[in-house]
């Protein structure tokens, strides 16, 4: 099975993309979602976390995603700490599904798929890329959060050149038809790969 990692900067558009590998029967495993329910499904994360942060990261068996970020995005140490304690559940939560899946290759979507790790264990590597403005416009707009906040989530992101310049292969996410387009030549590309022997 050929795992295709999906990364980009907060706001970059991965999810847009995603959607468009998924719209041609590519399974993709969405890491930040896992991680989501994770938090709150499995009871050890859940106990580590508590202790982790304090007792106000959940409310009504809730995660508080809102008072979470404002406590590690501002602090180097504890996102270090808190990624260290869910992304090794994810990584074992990701080969679990990747088992169930019967196609010539996946996707991995994570926003900081470089940052910890992950794409060691990627065989092909896809960048989403867009201009900061943009970026920021995007996620004030979906998390109606401020700028302030979203510099500091991309701060603790690795910049997009670092991240391109490891990429097999950059799609920019600005116009969606020619983001689309670059996503079904990939597609189609990917497969022939694969046909071949990788």
């Amino acid at each position: 099975m050929i795992i295709v990692g999906l990364t980009g900067g907060i706001g970059s558009g991965k999810s847009t993309i995603a959607t468009f590998f998924q719209e041609q029967g590519i399974p993709v495993y969405i890491a930040d979602e896992a991680a989501k329910k994770l938090m709150v499904t499995d009871l050890s994360l859940v106990k580590k976390i508590t202790e982790l942060l304090g007792t106000e990261s959940y409310h009504n068996n809730q995660l508080q995603r809102e008072w979470i970020a404002s406590r590690i995005f501002n602090n180097a140490h504890l996102l270090e700490a808190l990624n260290a304690i869910v992304h090794p559940a994810v990584a074992q939560d990701f080969k679990k599904w990747i088992q169930l899946q019967n196609t010539p290759y996946v996707i991995k979507e994570a926003a900081i798929l470089f940052e910890n790790g992950g794409n060691k264990e990627c065989d092909f590597m896809i960048v989403v890329d867009a201009p900061k403005s943009t970026r920021i416009e995007r996620v004030i707009k979906r998390d109606k959060t401020t700028e302030k906040a979203v510099l500091a989530r991309m701060k603790a992101q690795w910049t997009d050149t670092r991240k391109k310049a490891l990429a097999d292969v950059v799609i920019t996410n600005i116009d969606l038809k020619m983001a689309k387009e670059s996503v079904l030549k990939l597609h189609k590309h990917l497969l022939r790969r694969v046909k071949m022997g990788w």
